[in-house]
């Protein structure tokens, strides 16, 4: 039998900057070798000082490296950390009215400095999970993520393995910080003033004293990987307007095959191979915009009206 238990205290009580989460936490639990620690990203960022005054809209700008989608009044963004977030994460409930809290400046770093603190309280080998909440992309509802991470084997890599019935498996790999996340939240509950939660029974997770392992940056998808790097409406402006900065919502550079497909799906005449570039029949403007999408150049216009499609270069 697999028995896993997760628990959360109460009597945490309101945080403030500057005071010290281990010894709020151990004040309520004994901690045992092996045990993930989970707190969410607000009350760190509490104890971090990382409330401010005024609104989420009045902080935003300082919180996004990209816009990826709007929606109405919903903003989702790229942050800083790399994740993808409603408005970059920054928090207006369960704060002094007038305020918002941002979330953590490196999330891995303070779950590393609170499994450190944790040590030297109790002695005990346990691994720290920063929490937050998100949307999915195709899904209703939320669900807690791992933003920050230390002692933790984030991710379970099942890749070159084999399932009972003999099948390779190719890309499996459970994004076990994000579990743990979402098991937390479950006890936690989003109005029980209980922002700790204690997960016993996966200490194969949790790495030795001295590794702090990858952290829960581990787990954000690249840029040049994103599939989704803009919302779809989005994704067409930014095409048509190409701003090189914008380049890294489009992603990696796509192979030849399939911009020609692209091309010919679009202008109904399939272009022809032109060195390492591609020769197009069709308006400069449609063409510049599905180059620029998939990674590509407009070179120059030859004889006859056709553009060349070129690789971009490094």
């Amino acid at each position: 039998m697999t028995r896993l238990e997760v628990l959360a205290p109460d009597g945490i009580g309101e945080v403030r900057a500057g005071d010290d989460l281990a010894a709020l936490l151990t004040a309520l639990t004994t901690l045992e070798d092996g045990d993930v620690v989970l707190v969410t990203s607000k009350v760190v960022a509490k104890a971090e000082g990382r409330v401010v005054p005024g609104t989420r809209e009045d902080a935003l700008a300082g919180e996004t490296a990209r816009v990826v989608a709007r929606r109405g009044p919903t903003t989702i963004v790229r942050t800083h950390h790399g994740l993808t977030l409603a408005a970059a994460g920054i928090d207006a409930s369960n704060v002094a009215a007038g305020h918002v809290v941002l979330l953590p400046e490196d999330p891995d770093a303070s779950a590393r400095r609170l499994r450190e603190r944790l040590a030297a309280l109790t002695g005990r080998t346990v691994a720290v999970v920063v929490t937050d909440t998100a949307g999915r992309a195709w899904r209703h509802g939320q669900t807690d993520l791992a933003v920050g991470a230390a002692g933790l084997q984030v991710m379970e890599e099942y890749a070159g393995r084999r399932d009972h019935h003999g099948n390779d498996l190719v890309v499996t790999a459970p994004a076990v910080a994000d579990e743990l996340a979402g098991a937390a939240e479950l006890v936690q509950g989003k109005l029980g003033g209980r922002p700790f939660a204690v997960v016993r029974g996966r200490a194969d997770l949790v790495l030795p004293a001295e590794d702090h392992g990858p952290g829960a940056v581990a787990l954000v998808r690249e840029e040049d990987q994103d599939m989704f790097g803009f919302g779809a409406r989005e994704a067409v402006v930014r095409a048509l307007t190409a701003d090189p900065a914008d380049r890294g919502g489009f992603g990696a550079p796509a192979p030849r095959d399939d911009l020609a497909e692209a091309v010919g799906l679009v202008t109904g005449v399939r272009p022809t191979e032109e060195g390492d570039g591609l020769a197009c029949a069709g308006a400069a403007e449609v063409l510049r915009a599905l180059a620029f999408a998939h990674g590509w150049e407009v070179g120059p216009t030859e004889s006859g009206g056709m553009t060349v499609l070129l690789p971009s270069g490094p």
